[in-house]
């Protein structure tokens, strides 16, 4: 495909003879899950249920009406679609066929859409008609260029997706393993996303070797709380591990508790995944709730750092496992295993899914530290990308010579290979030439009973470069800013640490994948 930079073939082909990549197609996982398991349940969205058989069927009924419309291998689909059925459905059909979905999340808008229906140059556009009380109709209208609009609901002048499913026996073409399989979208909190190709060899090890550091089998009943277009829910292992494990998939709209609590206990789900702040709110309401949560054995936390005080608090506060997830849809993923001490599951981010993740940590020079020291992560590998899609000039600075991806994030490497994420650089704040080292300062800042939630950001300053405000989420009482400095000055904490300012908020503003926006933050107190 156009814009795509694959692995060399030496990679390729090492990758391949070590079983990493086994010419497999993502459309395979499903019609191996029919072959293997036919009347099992695989997905269940409120009252509709469907067995491995009855998903194929209608993954296979979708995969023919896109053959019919002349969407085929190669031709790339904006998904913008919640955690519906449908969307289970649109996927494996577009896989079948070799077309690429462009996952968009569903709090994207014109902004987002109309750029990313431009970038991949997009033959269809596939939404609700409402969901969240924003109706997607108008938008599809303004997009150029695309020639299907698919709605899910009530379509006005569009196609039904009730009407995209078409009985035929035309054999349909499939796809390549080396063929792009689907397009994730760049996580980075300021400008609007890059597309990240993901090929079916490789993405199909990221999903199976998942599935196998989360223990995933036929009894696995997966709650997708989080949105199933992102990485972590969709393939890490998520919805797609799930079924190749022969699991159950359970999909829901809202991940709040009121919601998830009771299908947890209907459905006695046995795993889901959730992002940091999802943790500190499950677990505050798991102390006043009378829901049966017996059934739930893993709560794997990612997106970002979950902060150590929370994580302490999972295995008392939700009776299951905490699994921490590090990663990043450009390709390496870091699992803490189900057998580690609680300090390593607590205290770090987790060891390389493959034994082929060649990780390096390095100054700002580029140059090795020291395991124990703090450094920017670079990484290559079996299932990390080597360019993002059509971005040829940002290439250049995301990627080294020899083909390691730049993650701009800070970590430490413990000597028995877990990492430890310290954020990105712009997470430590240079305070009069002392470094106020930002998760450090959080995490202690979270051990304050008044404390629900934190995110400290730096702000210019005409004498000391920056200094620091702290954006406090209340539990109960709102602390004051000297509550904080007893506390910090109580813990011991070094004076150039202890936030210059307190903002109580309601909600942390974040970005379309669900992480704190530092950068609003920024703004909101420079303002």
């Amino acid at each position: 495909m156009e814009g795509f930079t694959g692995w060399p073939p030496e990679f390729a082909d090492r990758y391949r003879a070590k079983g990493y990549w086994q010419g497999r197609t993502l459309g395979s996982i499903l019609t191996d899950g029919a072959a293997k398991w036919p009347d099992r349940v695989a997905l269940v969205d409120g009252d509709r249920k469907w067995t491995y058989r009855q998903l194929a069927d209608w993954a296979g009924q979708v995969a023919a009406g896109l053959h019919v419309r002349g969407i085929g291998r190669g031709d790339r689909v904006l998904v913008h679609l919640p955690n519906l059925a449908e969307f289970v459905a649109l996927v494996f059909g577009l896989f079948r066929v070799g077309a690429v979905p462009v996952l968009a999340l569903p709090p994207h808008r014109e902004n987002e859409i109309i750029h990313l229906a431009a970038l991949a140059e997009a033959v269809a556009y596939v939404a609700p008609d409402v969901h969240g009380g924003f109706d997607h109709r108008p938008l599809a209208r303004k997009l150029t260029g695309v020639e299907h609009v698919v709605i899910v609901g009530e379509p006005q002048e569009f196609t039904g997706f009730q009407d995209l499913a078409a009985e035929t026996t035309v054999d349909i073409p499939e796809a390549e393993p080396g063929d792009v399989a689907v397009l994730l979208l760049s996580g980075g909190t300021t400008g609007l996303p890059k597309l990240i190709p993901r090929t079916h060899d490789d993405y199909h090890y990221n999903l199976r070797a998942s599935a196998e550091a989360a223990g995933f089998d036929g009894e696995t009943r997966y709650l997708a709380a989080l949105p199933a277009a992102h990485n972590f829910a969709f393939a890490c292992p998520g919805v797609l591990g799930t079924l190749w494990a022969g699991g159950t998939v359970t999909l829901t709209t809202s991940a709040d508790p009121e919601t998830t609590f009771g299908l947890i206990e209907r459905e006695r789900i046995t795993a889901t995944a959730l992002v940091p702040p999802l943790v500190l709110v499950w677990l505050d309401a798991a102390q006043e709730t009378g829901t049966d949560l017996s059934s739930l054995r893993l709560v794997q936390a990612g997106g970002a750092r979950l902060k150590d005080e929370a994580a302490r608090r999972v295995r008392p506060g939700l009776g299951c496992a905490l699994q921490q997830v590090y990663g990043m849809a450009e390709g390496l993923l870091n699992y803490t295993g189900l057998d580690d001490p609680d300090e390593l599951v607590t205290g770090t981010q987790g060891r390389p899914l493959s034994p082929d993740d060649e990780v390096r940590v390095v100054d700002r020079a580029g140059k090795p530290v020291a395991d124990g020291e703090v450094g920017e992560l670079l990484v290559r590998g079996p299932y990390t990308i080597r360019g993002y899609y059509r971005a040829a000039e940002h290439n250049k600075k995301a990627f080294t010579e020899d083909g390691f991806y730049r993650s701009g994030d800070l970590v430490r490497r413990l000597p028995g290979g877990e990492l430890v994420v310290e954020g990105r650089d712009k997470d430590v704040i240079n305070r009069g030439g002392d470094k106020v080292p930002v998760e450090e300062v959080e995490n202690l800042l979270l051990t304050h009973p008044g404390v629900h939630d934190v995110a400290i950001v730096g702000f210019p300053d005409e004498v000391m470069g920056e200094r620091t405000c702290a954006f406090v989420i209340p539990k109960g009482t709102p602390p004051t800013r000297r509550d904080l400095v007893a506390h910090l000055t109580g813990l011991g904490v070094a004076a150039f640490k202890i936030p210059d300012k307190l903002r109580v908020v309601e909600s942390f503003p974040r970005t379309g994948l669900g992480k704190v926006d530092r950068g609003a933050l920024g703004q909101e107190v420079r303002s």
